[in-house]
């Protein structure tokens, strides 16, 4: 049976007894529906996961003890990748994060863009910011991740391109003449722009080109939103990242 992974945002350390917090006490307890006794996995993005028991179960309260850090740590990423992704509609938003992370996104920032279907008042947008983050946690549970990517704040396209301009910027835009292949390969890491339903405006594309992105095509397909950064994020691991 596939040992269950539960992330805390607790210190964790060896023979420590902890107070699991509600998330993780009501997924243990009534959904896995596990008993006192019941070893699993516990992680908090130090990049270890730790070997855990549950010791008590309560109306009021779930407790656990950790046993042991298990190895080896997971290493830092030698290439970063920072998506940077025109918000859509709940589920492909959702499904667009959710895979970048399994694929090895290190940062993810949603951006307000021209075209964006979704209209986020200032309430609505911490209440975004809060599920997407979950998705990030549960996605790093199911894909054995031990280090969490950043899920930044909403931002507008063009603060966001301000402050990336330290790092090579990829544009997908299907009109491009440019393929992957053609650049050279970036060092450290790179920040990828897609945009939501419908694509960045001519507007938007001269923007992120005039911040020093560039324009790379995906093939002869127009992809949807949510199709296009993984596949982008999956040409980029094989070709200079950790699918290699």
């Amino acid at each position: 049976m596939q040992q269950r992974r539960i992330h805390t945002r607790q210190p964790l350390c060896e023979n420590q007894e902890l107070l699991l917090e509600e998330g993780p006490a009501r997924h243990l307890t009534q959904v896995l529906r596990l008993k006192p006794g019941t070893t699993f996995t516990l992680f908090n993005g130090d990049g270890y996961d730790y070997q855990a028991q549950l010791t008590q179960i309560s109306r009021r309260e779930v407790t656990a003890r950790v046993i042991e850090q298990l190895q080896p740590i997971e290493p830092t990423p030698n290439f970063s990748i920072h998506l940077g992704i025109g918000i859509s509609k709940g589920e492909r938003m959702d499904f667009a994060i959710q895979k970048a992370v399994e694929l090895g996104v290190t940062h993810i920032t949603p951006l307000i863009t021209e075209r964006c279907v979704v209209r986020i008042n200032q309430e609505r947008q911490e209440k975004r910011l809060l599920h997407w983050q979950q998705v990030v946690i549960a996605a790093c549970e199911q894909s054995h991740r031990r280090r969490i990517p950043v899920c930044n704040e909403i931002s507008k396209l063009d603060d966001w391109l301000a402050a990336e301009q330290e790092h090579t910027g990829i544009l997908l835009d299907h009109r491009a003449e440019k393929c992957l292949m053609d650049l050279a390969p970036p060092s450290g890491g790179l920040c990828l722009l897609v945009g939501p339903e419908g694509g960045l405006s001519s507007t938007e594309r001269r923007q992120a080109e005039s911040n020093g992105f560039i324009g790379i095509r995906l093939g002869p397909r127009v992809l949807r939103t949510e199709t296009a950064p993984l596949t982008a994020i999956a040409a980029i691991q094989t070709l200079w990242g950790d699918f290699r």
